[in-house]
């Protein structure tokens, strides 16, 4: 499974998806770009049926759902938004005639509303959004298969929980010095955790806690990104500055930030002298990375980097809304620490 973006990118691909499996035909997708994932798991007993939780992704549509952290409840989409992705996920279900678990996974660009693939089946986000809204949503579905209705189970209504859940995949990369770490359609986690708090960044940052390594409140960050998320990235970095960290970056994405009045100390490329950023990794001088891949075939040197991040367990964003979350997260935590309470203090209180 891959991306591409150009046709040589395309024809290379089928190349060698038929050299590997000649009599297998090939399924392909229109990807878009820059859209918002949306999760949403309900349950229903063939005549009615009630979302459990809506889960907003942090990285964009196109990184596997599985890989990608999400947010229960959503933090950016428009009440708009919600009331057309909850009505098709009900209509969906009704038609189905679904008795049990339904996950439907959609994209939102422009405020438009993608159906991406609909499952009539339990999804893994399961265990989460029980933990998230406090029902346990596999026993209830069990319980409907088995004969009973959601009005008997007393779970007629969307639990819309005061605080904010996040879940965050866990990797096995530590495991496999030199492979690349960025993420992408197919699936490459091998677990997950969850972080939960009234407040989405001190929540995101528990997550990223549970995941390792956590996220740095200070130190040096090392910025560079492919050329069209150059401009993209200024904000970011911006944030990051007045959080008190000291920007290092590469070439061409040093002069994009100082262009735009973000001081960026300079690192040579691997290759091209030093220091560079495997001298501060090596050396304990990095805390953070922000990372994203050059294209479809990274080159060897982001490989490198990434890998040795991995190994010196620095924490890493290979996607831009990945970055943004961590920053707000930081700020979060610099203002306002955080606290820990059971799952059944957080149901208590509403």
């Amino acid at each position: 499974m891959e991306i591409v973006h150009e046709e040589k990118n395309l024809r290379r691909y089928i190349r060698t998806a038929a050299e590997a499996s000649p009599e297998r035909p090939i399924l392909v997708d229109r990807l878009l770009e820059d859209a918002t994932e949306v999760d949403v798991d309900c349950i229903a007993d063939g005549e009615q049926c009630v979302i459990g939780g809506v889960m907003e992704h942090i990285e964009q549509a196109g990184i596997h759902s599985g890989d990608s952290a999400c947010v229960i409840p959503t933090f950016s989409l428009s009440r708009e938004v919600l009331e057309a992705i909850k009505s098709a996920t009900i209509a969906m279900a009704r038609e189905l005639q679904v008795r049990g678990l339904m996950n439907v996974q959609f994209a939102v660009k422009d405020a438009e509303v993608y159906v991406l693939e609909a499952n009539p089946r339990a999804s893994r986000t399961v265990p989460f959004v029980s933990k998230a809204i406090g029902r346990p949503l596999a026993k209830l579905a069990a319980r409907i298969m088995a004969g009973q209705t959601l009005e008997e189970l007393n779970f007629t209504s969307e639990i819309l929980p005061k605080h904010y859940s996040v879940k965050e995949a866990v990797f096995p990369f530590i495991k496999f010095p030199g492979v690349d770490v960025t993420l992408g359609p197919e699936m490459r986690s091998t677990g997950e955790v969850m972080g939960i708090d009234v407040n989405l960044g001190i929540a995101y940052a528990k997550a990223q806690m549970s995941a390792q390594p956590p996220l740095p409140t200070g130190g040096n960050v090392f910025i560079s990104v492919k050329d069209s998320d150059k401009q993209a990235v200024v904000p970011i970095a911006r944030e990051f500055d007045d959080l008190g960290f000291t920007i290092y970056a590469t070439g061409g994405t040093a002069r994009v930030l100082n262009a735009a009045g973000v001081q960026a100390r300079l690192l040579y490329k691997l290759g091209e002298g030093r220091p560079n950023i495997l001298d501060l990794i090596k050396n304990g001088d990095m805390h953070f990375i922000i990372n994203t891949p050059s294209g479809q075939q990274p080159r060897r040197d982001e490989v490198v980097i990434r890998s040795a991040a991995v190994a010196a367990r620095i924490a890493m964003m290979t996607t831009l809304r990945g970055a943004q979350a961590s920053s707000a997260a930081i700020r979060a935590l610099k203002n306002a620490g955080y606290a820990v309470k059971s799952l059944q203090e957080y149901h208590r209180s509403g």
